[in-house]
């Protein structure tokens, strides 16, 4: 690994280079952000991937939902369709994104959209008839055209941007000055037992700023597996023989949990986002038809679950939202001061 990174390091460098070039012509102004009247929040991170900004999203609509007009605005990765679009009863998880169709599935009173142009997306939203009045920027970090009211940015307990590199050679999507933009930084998928001594350090390797607030958050699983006709208790999990399914960037603390629950189980892992394809399904129901027990099942994400497996026979998904370990109330005072003046303002 050492020595990959020395063969990528130049490639690192140029990258960095670029990014760090592109973030000061919109710091000094010769790049121009755009500033909305609409309380816009952005979650988002340094790195590419698995610090759980759909949880946090998530997180922010039911904190938010009873008392505003949600909307949240995402750039649909890996959709087949292009431009603006707004989910409906009609949308497939392949024109909007699986995070997107997550969203929409879960709450049904908010509104979902996709744009790659923040900017564009965010206008169109504006632009309803049931306009929303606070809008949810789901991965925009980087995206520098929004000039955001509010920024969140998430960094794993055990993959800190501090520690990271920049791409190839690393996870980062630009350097770690970067993080000074964000007036929240989370650090999620914490360990339960992490206690304020630590926490303490760990804010301070992060070299935060007057400006900033940092909060720990831990991955809480749900106490039912979910499937298309039924559901099941975590606690009667470790009956069965399970072949666990994966499409995400970060497995560790789903396996963690998985394992302090006893759980028997076979991981079938693979990239961040994929689309299972017909042939893969296949495979992997013929793998679970060897498995010689009554008792057995397919256990996958929420986000693989909405994205290849909605409906199919012996799948199962395990629900997962974001707490925080402490200082909840001084979150949610954080942000709902936000909207509320900014509401106020606009």
């Amino acid at each position: 690994m050492r020595f990959l990174r020395k063969i990528l390091a130049p490639f690192s460098a140029l990258y960095g280079s670029i990014t760090s070039t592109r973030n000061t012509l919109y710091d000094k102004g010769v790049l121009k952000s755009t500033v909305f009247k609409t309380p816009i929040i952005v979650v988002g991170n340094l790195s590419v991937g698995g610090t759980g900004k759909t949880p946090q999203i998530e997180y922010l609509v039911r904190l938010l939902q009873k008392k505003y007009t949600i909307a949240i605005l995402s750039r649909g990765y890996k959709r087949t369709s292009k431009g603006f679009l707004i989910a409906d009863k009609n949308t497939k998880v392949e024109t909007i994104g699986d995070e997107p169709m997550q969203y929409f599935l879960k709450f049904k009173n908010i509104t979902i959209a996709v744009d790659a142009d923040r900017v564009n997306g965010i206008t169109q939203l504006a632009s309803l008839e049931k306009k929303p009045n606070v809008i949810l920027l789901d991965d925009a970090f980087q995206h520098r055209k929004v000039e955001a009211g509010l920024n969140i940015l998430l960094t794993s307990y055990n993959d800190l941007y501090i520690d990271d590199k920049m791409l190839p050679a690393g996870n980062l999507r630009e350097h770690v000055v970067g993080a000074n933009r964000a007036q929240i930084i989370v650090v999620s998928k914490c360990p339960e037992d992490l206690n304020e001594k630590e926490q303490f350090e760990i804010t301070k390797k992060l070299h935060v700023g007057l400006h900033q607030t940092v909060f720990f958050s831990k991955i809480s699983y749900g106490s039912l597996i979910i499937g298309a006709h039924s559901t099941l208790s975590i606690a009667h999990l470790p009956n069965y023989k399970v072949i666990l399914v994966t499409g995400i960037a970060n497995t560790k603390p789903l396996e963690v949990f998985l394992d302090a629950k006893h759980v028997d189980y076979q991981h079938l892992k693979f990239t961040d986002h994929h689309h299972f394809s017909a042939n893969e399904l296949q495979k992997i129901t013929a793998q679970f038809s060897e498995i010689n027990s009554d008792k057995k099942l397919i256990l996958t994400t929420e986000k693989d679950y909405v994205r290849s497996f909605k409906g199919v026979a012996n799948f199962y998904y395990l629900p997962i939202e974001t707490t925080f370990i402490n200082h909840q109330i001084d979150f949610n005072t954080l942000v709902k001061k936000y909207v509320e003046q900014g509401t106020a303002d606009s």
